[in-house]
């Protein structure tokens, strides 16, 4: 019995002294995690980098010019014959004057019968079009909004940016209102497609990140003045991808003014229908092919030959080769020429008629 009583006790001190180790290393690992758990004393931030004072400025003057447009459709219910409305896209834009007009792309509000447009105080109107200019991807809206919130935004130049200066890009895109990227002008003169199939010549290219939702908004330079229109990204995907387009300030303070005054873009032009450079490829030709000519018009003034039909063949007309010697392989290469000049100016005309080459003066009229 004395013998079983002491197997008995000595089970009873490890297990006792196992619970006060356990006591003492659980008591040491709550003392280590407590320590600390105060809150800890905050860090004197100092002053921010002036790189950043910059960007943080920009935004903060030019934020309440930025706007987020949302394009809205009418669709008719089939059964109760009742229409409803149906958001199409969204985009960006910005205040352009003080008399409440809104500047954005065209494809944005293209499809639209509806125009919504979202100040920075998240008040709504409706946006009317004042005009477009599908070729150029431009288009002006107006508003009816308070004078306190029309702010315009300041405009700069484009025709001294150089590339790796600092850019900054202000939108909504994905519906997330007024976002902030910079990044630096990556390349000049880009060209890129409207929706119209015309080539944009001129483009700013950048690496900020411009998203489904940035279309129309400003693009920035470091003293916060518009230097672009955020117009389009190249990505397969449809999202950032290091490559992002705009419309240059300069275009857009040529072609905004006379969208405010005509509703569209007046053109300089000879009164004369010109074939498509498909058709031109098709019989082999270098230049533009004039397909007929508008009666009265500088073009007729001038003998410019149209083409014809006679007893089944057709009479290719005059084909235009250059302008002032710069030499149009193409349509937009015409156009180009063309846009430099105003209606009522006086170009020369070289072009290819029967295989040889002449030389035509005449006066530009002005066309859609």
């Amino acid at each position: 019995m004395p013998n079983n009583k002491k197997n008995r006790i000595v089970p009873l001190a490890i297990l006792v002294v196992l619970v006060l180790l356990g006591l003492f290393y659980y008591n040491q690992a709550s003392r280590v995690f407590r320590i600390g758990a105060e809150p800890r004393a905050v860090t004197a931030r100092g002053d921010l980098a002036e790189d950043e004072k910059n960007s943080i400025e920009v935004f903060r003057t030019t934020e309440d010019s930025v706007v987020y447009i949302t394009s809205i459709a009418l669709q008719r219910n089939w059964f109760s014959l009742n229409a409803f409305e149906i958001p199409q896209g969204v985009g960006s834009g910005f205040v352009w004057d003080k008399y409440g007009r809104i500047v954005t792309n065209y494809h944005v509000i293209s499809d639209a019968n509806l125009i919504e447009v979202t100040m920075a105080d998240h008040s709504k109107y409706k946006g009317v079009l004042v005009g477009a200019a599908p070729d150029k991807d431009l288009a002006v809206l107006q508003i009816d909004a308070p004078t306190s919130l029309i702010k315009p935004i300041p405009v700069g130049e484009a025709y001294n940016l150089m590339v790796g200066q600092k850019v900054y890009a202000i939108g909504n895109p994905f519906g997330l209102d007024h976002t902030m990227t910079s990044g630096i002008i990556s390349a000049l003169g880009r060209e890129i497609q409207a929706v119209t199939g015309r080539t944009i010549k001129g483009m700013i290219q950048t690496d900020a990140a411009i998203n489904p939702g940035n279309s129309g908004g400003p693009l920035l330079d470091s003293a916060g003045r518009l230097i672009g229109v955020n117009t389009a990204i190249q990505s397969p995907s449809g999202a950032y991808a290091g490559i992002g387009f705009a419309v240059p300030v300069d275009e857009v303070n040529k072609v905004i003014p006379q969208l405010i005054k005509n509703g569209r873009l007046i053109r300089a032009g000879i009164g004369a229908q010109l074939a498509d450079e498909r058709v031109a490829r098709q019989l082999g030709l270098e230049g533009i092919l004039i397909l007929g000519v508008e009666s009265g018009s500088p073009a007729d003034q001038a003998g410019l030959k149209p083409t014809t039909q006679y007893r089944g063949d057709i009479l290719l007309g005059d084909i235009i080769v250059g302008v002032d010697g710069k030499e149009t392989k193409t349509y937009d290469d015409f156009r180009d020429v063309l846009d430099q000049h105003r209606p009522g100016n006086e170009v020369i005309l070289n072009i290819i008629r029967n295989n040889d080459p002449v030389s035509i003066k005449l006066r530009l009229t002005a066309v859609n």
